[in-house]
């Protein structure tokens, strides 16, 4: 049997990763997608859509369908499969990492503030700016539901997830996003504070950038912390020489 990868992917690292394994003669590569965006970007090799039941039930699908390594390339957030994938790696002694791209460095000159979670962002905006760019995902707005003196302007792929603020304009994009589109998107809506979440990577880090430049102040979301034990890397490079299928 060709040896069996498993990604838990919906991100652009975890679509880069299943290209290349699929590229790779014996090598069998599946991706495990939430669903939860309507149209995600298909990734090679074959997909399988929806959640697996927690960590037992991903156990026992490990087990069913003979996989032989795991990668959890999930987004950095997504902190309930990044705990199910370590589990369930445990349980059955998969050999399993975690595909992670770097969060943003601050940037010269930038107004960085810093957030635990959703919430104590919440807590922090208020004198920041009342103007908010909020880029924080669809499916987290209820953290900012009780802000009434504020006007937000949301951006997501599909539409955001009630409870949300009620001064809430909603735009639909995906990026990546330029610097110049970044920046008259702030002047064009007289934005004042950004809030976003350290996702890293090079899609979305052009608003930061936009930020700096016009002296707008950031409110960055940290990154929840990596379960015990996991074994992460930055890049598909990385991940690659990590299975044993590094270049040829």
């Amino acid at each position: 049997m060709p040896p069996h990868v498993l990604i838990l992917g919906g991100t652009t690292e975890a679509r880069e990763l299943a290209a290349t394994l699929a590229a790779r003669p014996g090598v069998r590569v599946t991706t495990s997608l939430a669903g939860r965006v309507s149209t995600p970007a298909a990734p090679d090799g074959d997909i399988r859509i929806g959640g697996f039941g927690g960590a037992e039930g991903l156990a026992a699908w490990l087990r069913e369908h003979r996989v032989d390594q795991l990668v959890d390339a999930t987004h950095p957030f997504a902190t309930t499969i990044t705990a199910n994938a370590a589990r369930a790696a445990a349980a059955t002694g998969i050999p399993s990492l975690v595909l992670r791209r770097p969060g943003w460095s601050v940037l010269p000159g930038e107004r960085r503030h810093e957030a635990a979670s959703l919430t104590d962002a919440a807590a922090l905006l208020p004198p920041l700016g009342r103007r908010v760019f909020l880029t924080t995902g669809r499916l987290g707005l209820a953290a900012f539901a009780h802000l009434t003196d504020h006007h937000f302007l949301v951006r997501s792929v599909e539409p955001p997830v009630p409870p949300l603020p009620p001064d809430l304009e909603v735009l639909l994009a995906r990026g990546p996003f330029t610097v110049e589109d970044e920046t008259a998107l702030l002047r064009r809506h007289r934005i004042d504070v950004l809030v976003t979440k350290d996702s890293g990577g090079a899609a979305t880090a052009a608003k930061l950038t936009a930020a700096r430049n016009l002296g707008l102040p950031v409110l960055l979301v940290r990154r929840p912390p990596l379960p015990d034990g996991v074994t992460a890397v930055p890049d598909v490079p990385t991940a690659l020489a990590r299975l044993g299928l590094g270049p040829r």
